[in-house]
C-alpha cells in the first residue's frame, strides 16, 4: 500500500470539517430537546389547571342540581301545608265569630268538655300547619339564597375554565411551534451534514483512510461504493466457516480481533447475517478493537462490555440480525450512525468489500 501525504491532508481537513459541523449541531440538539420538553411541561400544566377546574366548575353544578331538587320538593309540599292550615283557620273562625257555627259546634258536641276540645284542637292544628308553613318557606328562602349564591360562584368557576382553556390551547400552539422549529432545524443539520460530507468525499477523491495493523494511516483506493457481491449464507455450515473464517482472520490480522475469525464466521452463518458486516463495523467504530470505549466492545454498541471477544462478537452479529437486517444498508446505517449516516455507509461498506 502506497502513502500519499496530500490525500491524507485533505481527507484530514475534511474529517476535521465533520467534526467541527458535528460539534456545532450538538449545542442545537441539545437546545432543541429543551425547548420541546418545555413546551410539553407546559402543555401538561396546563391540562391540569384545566381539568382542576372544568371538575369544579362540575362539583358546583352538581350543587346548584341538587339545591334546585330540594326547592322543588319544598314548592310541592307548601300548597298541602297552606290548604290544610287555610281549612282550620276557617273552622276556626267561623266558630269564633258566627253564632250559626258556634251553635252548631256545640250541638254536634257530647257535652261542654267535648266542645272545648274541638276548640282547642283547632287551634293547635292552626298553630301547627302555621309553624309548619313559617318553615317551609324559611327553609325556601334560605335554598333560593344559596341557589344564588351558587350560580354567582358558578359563574366564577366557568370564567375560570374559560381562561385555563385559552392557556392550554396557547400551551399546545407553542408546543406545535417548538416542534416545528426542530424539525426545521433537523432539516438544517441534516443539509450542513450532507455538505459537509459531499464535501470531505471530493476532498478525498475516492481515497480510504484505515488503520494498519502496526497502527499506521495508509490510503488505498477504494472500492465502488456498491454492496452488489453480497455473499450469501446457506448449504454446509463447516464449508460455509472454512470459507470465511481464513478471509476474515486476514483482514483482522495484526488486531486485537485477530485469530477470531472462525467465531465471526459461525455467528453469521447462525444468525444469517453477512460474514463480512461485523468485522467491518469493527474497524470503523474501533479500528478493528484497538480503541475500545468499554471492555471487548469493538462496535460503538449501545453501553455494553463482556468478558471476551467470542461473547462479544456472537452478541453483535445477533444483533446486527434482529435489528438490522441481512446485510448493510442505507436505512441500516442511519439506524447505526444517525449523526453522520451516509459517511458511516460508505467507510463500513469499503471496509466490507476488502474482505
Amino acid at each position: 500500500m502506497r502513502t500519499n501525504n496530500t490525500n491524507l491532508t485533505r481527507i484530514a481537513a475534511a474529517s476535521a470539517a465533520i467534526a467541527l459541523a458535528t460539534a456545532l449541531a450538538a449545542p442545537a440538539c441539545i437546545a432543541r430537546a429543551d425547548e420541546l420538553e418545555d413546551a410539553q411541561a407546559a402543555v401538561t400544566a396546563a391540562q391540569e389547571r384545566y381539568h382542576d377546574a372544568k371538575a369544579q366548575a362540575d362539583e358546583t353544578q352538581e350543587k346548584i342540581d341538587q339545591t334546585e331538587s330540594r326547592i322543588g320538593e319544598l314548592e310541592a309540599e307548601l300548597p298541602q301545608m297552606r290548604e290544610g292550615a287555610s281549612n282550620a283557620i276557617r273552622s276556626s273562625y267561623k266558630m269564633q265569630q258566627g253564632m250559626t257555627g258556634l251553635i252548631e259546634a256545640i250541638l254536634s258536641s257530647e257535652d261542654f268538655y267535648d266542645f272545648l276540645s274541638t276548640l282547642q284542637y283547632l287551634d293547635i292544628i292552626q298553630g301547627k300547619h302555621t309553624e309548619a308553613i313559617s318553615g317551609l318557606t324559611q327553609a325556601q328562602d334560605e335554598l333560593n339564597q344559596q341557589r344564588a349564591s351558587l350560580e354567582t360562584q358558578k359563574n366564577e368557576e366557568m370564567e375560570q375554565l374559560a381562561q385555563t382553556e385559552t392557556a392550554l390551547k396557547d400551551a399546545n400552539e407553542k408546543r406545535e411551534a417548538a416542534q416545528q422549529a426542530a424539525i426545521a432545524r433537523k432539516k438544517a443539520e441534516e443539509e450542513a451534514a450532507a455538505a459537509a460530507l459531499a464535501a470531505a468525499q471530493k476532498a478525498a477523491e475516492a481515497q480510504q483512510t484505515f488503520t494498519t495493523s502496526t497502527g499506521t494511516t495508509a490510503t488505498v483506493e477504494a472500492p465502488t461504493q456498491t454492496n452488489d457481491n453480497i455473499p450469501s449464507v446457506g448449504g454446509d455450515r463447516e464449508a460455509f466457516v472454512n470459507q470465511w473464517a481464513g478471509r476474515i482472520d486476514d483482514y483482522l490480522s495484526g488486531s486485537p480481533l485477530s485469530g477470531h475469525g472462525r467465531t465471526f464466521a459461525e455467528a453469521a452463518y447462525d444468525y444469517n447475517v453477512d460474514p463480512r458486516w461485523s468485522p467491518a463495523i469493527s474497524c470503523t467504530e474501533s479500528s478493528k478493537g484497538a480503541v475500545c470505549f468499554l471492555p471487548h466492545n469493538a462496535w460503538g454498541w449501545g453501553s455494553k462490555s463482556w468478558p471476551d471477544w467470542d461473547s462479544a462478537i456472537r452478541d453483535h452479529v445477533e444483533g446486527l440480525s434482529i435489528g438490522y437486517g441481512y446485510t448493510i444498508s442505507l436505512a441500516a446505517a442511519q439506524k447505526y450512525c444517525p449523526p453522520n449516516s451516509d459517511f458511516w455507509y460508505s467507510t463500513t461498506l469499503a471496509q466490507m468489500n476488502l474482505i
